[in-house]
């Protein structure tokens, strides 16, 4: 056989067969993927319920300014919290459509300019996705016929013993060049790369490529791998977890990337690697853990001013005071409710709207009370009025019985009309016993001149 050059570079993948490895970068890759699809990884996500109509169009059309893989599920909670605020609006145009005495079949919604622009952006979205998509589909397409070229040519290397040790550096290039192509099909990925692995493996098991190079390789592909459990122990002191796991992935995809160490080191090597993982894994998953706890006592929090805001009995707010005092009570709720952190995924959305619809509901209730006490102490002051202008009709009026009798039964009404605004009821109380007072002081001042004659008469 031929002597091969010392100069050779990174080596390809395991001489030995799967069955003599007790961990091999198969069964490495799917125990990480496993572990990882069981820790539920959250990143940090706005409240878009808390926003209006117009901040979540404008928070969408900025989404679209970036990385369309990274906004999937803020796009999908921008169009969850804007039809939340719609049906809320549709309800109450629906609402006030009936009241107005048209028949609910007859209604059509007012056109709204922001569901316009919603729309609009929503439809460049998808629009962006579907050419991401296509083109995505397009290049793991194309990637899938590279590497299966390449696995084809591996083929014709190994079918060429003769020559083995000569073809050694395109036999390398094309194990770099395999590794440096993109993602295939999903479908494809598992089968190609277990073709991939058999071409490797035949390279070296089916022709015996000499022992000096596999033991270069080993070596080398030892130090890398020491590095890589040298890193992930140091992982354990990051302070950030999700950090520490992210990172923690991309040493798991190095380690999948190089190659077989000597096959009396590979068990301990691979122990430590992922005993190094899982102290990772572990403090991932404690984290979220006691996030999961922290979020329930929040659901259980806001369930409870949830509650108390609709335990407000609307229906027994029959005075300004009243409506001030319930106020001030959602007021405090929804300042205790700002002070809160999320829920869970599953039901932060639904208390906040849950929340939200109370809160409307009330302002709504307490905004139509007063246009009501508005309209009614209009109405008020229009009769305090009018007995203003009879009481003033009847000032000047001498026959003192009859106009006495009628300011008396003026006063009367006055009493049972109910309360105007103060500025305008001063005024006009003001005017009504102008009227009043005028009339009785000439009235007491006439009996009392009536009297001083007839007392002067007495002496005469």
């Amino acid at each position: 056989m031929e002597t091969v050059d010392n100069n050779m570079l990174d080596v390809p993948q395991e001489v030995e067969n799967e069955k003599e490895m007790p961990a091999n970068d198969a069964n490495l890759v799917e125990e990480t993927e496993k572990e990882t699809q069981q820790i539920a990884t959250k990143e940090e996500r706005v409240d878009y319920m808390s926003l209006t109509k117009e901040e979540l169009v404008d928070a969408l059309a900025g989404l679209l300014e970036k990385p369309l893989d990274d906004i999937k599920d803020e796009v999908a909670a921008i169009k969850h919290a804007f039809y939340s605020i719609r049906k809320t609006e549709l309800e109450a145009e629906k609402a006030a459509f009936v009241e107005r005495g048209n028949e609910e079949s007859a209604f059509a919604p007012m056109y709204d300019e922001s569901e316009n622009r919603l729309k609009e952006l929503l439809a460049k979205y998808k629009e962006l996705r579907a050419a991401q998509l296509e083109a995505q589909e397009a290049a793991m397409q194309e990637n899938l016929n590279k590497k299966r070229a390449i696995i084809e040519e591996l083929g014709k290397i190994v079918d060429d013993p003769d020559n083995i040790n000569k073809q050694y550096q395109r036999f390398q290039q094309l194990q770099q060049d395999f590794k440096t192509i993109g993602a295939v099909p999903p479908a494809d990925d598992k089968a190609l790369w277990k073709e991939f692995q058999a071409a490797t493996e035949k390279f070296y098991d089916l022709w015996k490529i000499n022992k000096e190079l596999r033991d270069y390789d080993f070596k080398k592909n030892l130090e890398i791998k020491q590095g890589l459990c040298e890193d992930a122990e140091a992982l354990a002191e990051e302070k950030d977890v999700i950090a520490a796991f992210k990172k923690l992935q991309l040493l798991h995809d190095k380690w999948r990337e190089t190659g077989p160490v000597v096959k009396e080191l590979r068990e301990d090597i691979w122990k430590r690697f992922k005993e190094a993982s899982t102290v990772v894994n572990k403090k991932h998953q404690a984290y979220f853990e006691e996030r999961k706890g922290k979020e329930k006592e929040n659901e259980v929090a806001k369930t409870a001013i949830c509650e108390e805001a609709e335990a407000i009995d609307i229906n027994s707010l029959a005075t300004y005071a009243s409506w001030d005092e319930a106020t001030k009570k959602i007021i405090d709720l929804q300042a205790r409710w700002k002070t809160l952190g999320f829920a869970s995924k599953k039901v932060n959305n639904e208390l906040f709207a849950r929340f939200r619809k109370t809160c409307d509901l009330f302002f709504a209730e307490k905004a139509a009370f007063f246009k009501r006490m508005k309209e009614e102490s209009a109405a008020n002051l229009a009769k305090k009025h009018e007995l203003c202008e009879k009481a003033e009709a009847l000032k000047d009026s001498t026959d003192w019985k009859k106009t006495a009798a009628a300011l008396t039964a003026l006063q009367k009404e006055w009493k049972t009309i109910g309360p105007v605004s103060k500025k305008s009821g001063d005024a006009v109380w003001k005017r009504f016993i102008a009227a009043c007072d005028y009339f009785f002081e000439n009235k007491n001042k006439n009996i009392s001149d009536a009297r001083q004659a007839e007392h002067e008469n007495l002496k005469a």
